[in-house]
């Protein structure tokens, strides 16, 4: 089947990991292989390993070493372009799709491709997080942090996706705000503006367990 997807969010903090987490677990749980890539991370520990691509590995069914699924570990938990900046590294987007293409070449049945950030991410000077999602040309999916504010991050990323030539393939409505005033009517709003199938419903998750977040995931919306 071999069948991709990047990950994309409406802002940082918004989920990204939690929601590729809880989509690799439920994609093992009827029966597929998963495999993941978080191709540049920002943040890592002694070891200089990242939090989120740790989560990624635990979740997938395919067996790849650290260095395959985050290829660019950056010390800085800060905007990549800038902690790149501060190791004297130079990001391209074309490296880190190589990255990626080497991840691909494990056919696994389903493969995500997890970005940093929001869409337009800096990567350097002149390239940002599309431009990865652009080199490997496969679709997206959107998860929008449900809080104040996400019907207008939400709408503009998914703007800038389809002008980047890119298929919005389905977006996730992920719970980051307990406290969230008008949260139906928020979606409301989001399911008939963003022109894209809702993947995932996921109510807030105060312990942050994926697996709780396996029934709310509708696979045949991708599959």
């Amino acid at each position: 089947m071999s069948q991709r997807y990047f990950i994309a969010g409406t802002d940082t903090d918004v989920g990204k990991t939690f929601v590729a987490d809880s989509l690799l677990r439920a994609a093992n749980s009827a029966g597929y292989s998963t495999a993941a890539v978080k191709p540049i991370a920002a943040g890592c520990d002694d070891n200089m390993h990242n939090a989120d691509a740790l989560t990624l590995m635990a979740a997938m069914s395919i067996d790849l070493s650290y260095q395959q699924v985050n290829p660019v570990a950056l010390k800085e938990a800060i905007a990549p372009h800038i902690a790149a900046q501060h190791e004297n590294r130079k990001i391209r987007s074309a490296q880190l799709a190589g990255y990626c293409q080497g991840v691909f070449m494990q056919r696994a049945d389903i493969t995500l491709v997890e970005g940093a950030g929001g869409w337009r991410v800096p990567l350097n000077s002149r390239e940002t997080m599309a431009d990865l999602a652009k080199a490997l040309q496969i679709d997206i999916i959107l998860v929008v942090g449900m809080r104040l504010g996400c019907i207008n991050h939400a709408l503009l990323t998914a703007e800038a996706i389809r002008a980047d030539g890119l298929n919005l393939k389905a977006w996730v409505a992920n719970s980051v705000d307990p406290q969230m005033n008008c949260y139906s009517e928020n979606l409301a709003t989001l399911k008939s503006a963003l022109m894209a199938p809702l993947l995932a419903e996921i109510p807030w998750n105060e312990a942050g367990d994926a697996s709780q977040a396996i029934d709310n995931i509708d696979l045949s919306v991708i599959i």
